[in-house]
């Protein structure tokens, strides 16, 4: 019932060390509205595949099983905050 916030990384890679604290500061912003992920690419490599992640980090938003948005590389708050909001199913609780 609520959407769900994947963040792909890797340790080694430096934007997505610069997106983690993005990260943080909207899932606490959207606490009980939102579920939030991290996969390390390098634990998990099969999700590379299986969402066709071929950059790190890659952002995705799940809804109901179904992705509804995708960021691909380091981007400030203002950007990931506005794509999650415009993406935002009007059913979400929240």
């Amino acid at each position: 019932k609520k959407p769900i916030l994947v963040d792909v990384w890797a340790e080694w890679c430096g934007p997505c060390k610069m997106v983690s604290p993005v990260i943080q500061r909207i899932a606490k912003e959207l606490s009980g509205k939102l579920l939030t992920i991290k996969i390390n690419i390098d634990r998990k490599p099969e999700i590379a595949g299986r969402y066709a992640v071929t950059s790190i980090p890659t952002i995705m938003l799940f809804y109901r099983g179904e992705s509804i948005m995708r960021l691909v590389g380091a981007h400030p708050y203002e950007n990931i905050d506005r794509e999650i909001r415009s993406a935002w199913p009007a059913d979400a609780d929240g």
